[in-house]
C-alpha cells in the first residue's frame, strides 16, 4: 500500500508517474558557408554548353596524353604505294602524300597542339598573375614602368609577332621555340586582367584589416588579393587556350611554325592546301579536330565567366 505521510493532498490525488527527462535541444545545424566557386559549380551543372565543351576537353586532353588509347598505328609507318587513299574500312580517314595512315596522324597530331596550347597559357598566366599583382598592389614607379612594358608588348600582335621572330629562326623550329615565342606575346592581355582586378580588391575593408593586423605584403597578396582577384584571369585563361591552338596551326601553316617531321593540325592543313579539291579529307579531319579543340576550350571559357560573375547570373 502506498504510503501517504507527509504528502500533499494534490500529491495524493494524483497517480504515479514517472517525471520524463527533459532533454536538452539540439542546436539546428549551420550549413557551410556558400562560396564564390561552390555556386559557380552548381551553376555550371545545369549549363549543357559547359557539360558539352567540358566534355570534349577531356577527350582531347586524354587523346593528347595517351593517343595509343584511340590507335596503335604509328603516324610514321608510311607506304608511298598507298599514297593519297580515301577514307576506307582499313584507312579510316584515309592516307596522305607520304601513305602515312591520316587518323594516327590526326590524333597524333592532337599532343602537339594541344600540348603548345596548355604549356604557353599555363606560363602566360603565372606571368601575368605575378606582374600584375605587383603592379596593382605596389603602385607608383613600379606600376608604371609595368604598364608601359606591357602596352608596348600588348601593341604587337601575337601572329604578327611570333611571325616576325619566329621566321628569323628558320631551322630551329620546334616545341619550345615556338612556345617561347607565344609566350612572350601571350600574357599583355592577362596582366591588364590582373592589374586591374586588384586594384578593385586591394581597397576592399578586409584588405586593411589585414594591414592593421600587421600581415606581410606577401600574405595580404597571396591569401587574399589572389583569391578574390584571379577569377577574370582564370576565365580569360580557358579561352587563352584555344586561342593559343589556333595560332599554332596558323604559324604552322604559314611555314613559319612547327617544321616536318613534326606531327600537328596546322602541318597537316598546310600539306593538304594544295590538294583540296582532289583529296578534300587531308584538309577536313584536321581541320574538324582544330575547330572542335578551338571550340570546347572558348565555350568553357564563356560558362565559367557567366557562372563566377554574380552580375551575369
Amino acid at each position: 500500500m502506498t504510503d501517504t505521510t507527509n504528502k500533499t493532498p494534490a500529491q495524493v490525488l494524483a497517480p504515479d508517474v514517472a517525471t520524463p527527462e527533459v532533454v536538452p535541444a539540439q542546436a539546428p545545424k549551420q550549413d557551410k558557408p556558400a562560396s564564390l566557386w561552390s555556386d559557380a559549380w552548381k551553376e555550371l551543372r545545369r549549363k549543357p554548353g559547359f557539360i558539352i565543351s567540358a566534355l570534349l576537353v577531356i577527350l582531347m586532353v586524354v587523346m593528347a596524353a595517351f593517343p595509343t588509347l584511340f590507335t596503335s598505328v604509328d603516324p610514321r609507318d608510311c607506304s608511298l604505294i598507298d599514297a593519297l587513299q580515301t577514307p576506307s574500312a582499313e584507312h579510316r580517314f584515309g592516307t596522305d602524300l607520304q601513305g602515312c595512315d591520316y587518323y594516327a596522324r590526326t590524333i597524333w597530331g592532337a599532343r602537339t597542339s594541344v600540348s603548345i596550347g596548355l604549356f604557353v597559357t599555363f606560363f602566360s598566366t603565372i606571368i601575368a598573375v605575378a606582374l600584375g599583382s605587383l603592379s596593382g598592389y605596389k603602385g607608383g614607379w613600379l606600376d608604371s614602368t609595368l604598364s608601359r612594358f606591357t602596352d608596348i608588348m600588348f601593341a604587337i600582335p601575337l601572329i604578327l609577332g611570333a611571325l616576325v621572330i619566329l621566321n628569323a629562326l628558320a631551322g630551329s623550329r620546334g616545341i619550345l621555340q615556338v612556345s617561347a615565342v607565344l609566350i612572350a606575346f601571350g600574357w599583355p592581355t592577362m596582366m591588364r586582367l590582373m592589374r586591374s582586378s586588384v586594384l578593385s580588391v586591394k581597397e576592399l575593408d578586409y584588405i586593411d584589416a589585414a594591414r592593421a593586423l600587421g600581415a606581410s605584403d606577401w600574405r595580404i597578396i597571396t591569401r587574399h588579393v589572389l583569391a578574390n582577384g584571379i577569377t577574370p584571369v582564370i576565365v580569360y585563361a580557358t579561352i587563352t587556350v584555344g586561342v593559343i591552338i589556333s595560332a599554332e596551326a596558323s604559324l604552322s601553316f604559314l611555314n613559319v611554325g612547327l617544321q616536318l617531321p613534326a606531327i600537328s593540325w596546322g602541318l597537316m592543313i598546310n600539306t593538304a592546301q594544295n590538294r583540296i579539291l582532289a583529296f578534300p579529307h587531308l584538309l577536313f579531319f584536321p581541320g574538324l579536330f582544330l575547330s572542335m579543340t578551338v571550340f570546347a576550350f572558348i565555350l568553357m571559357g564563356d560558362a565559367l565567366r557567366d557562372a563566377l560573375d554574380p552580375k551575369l547570373r
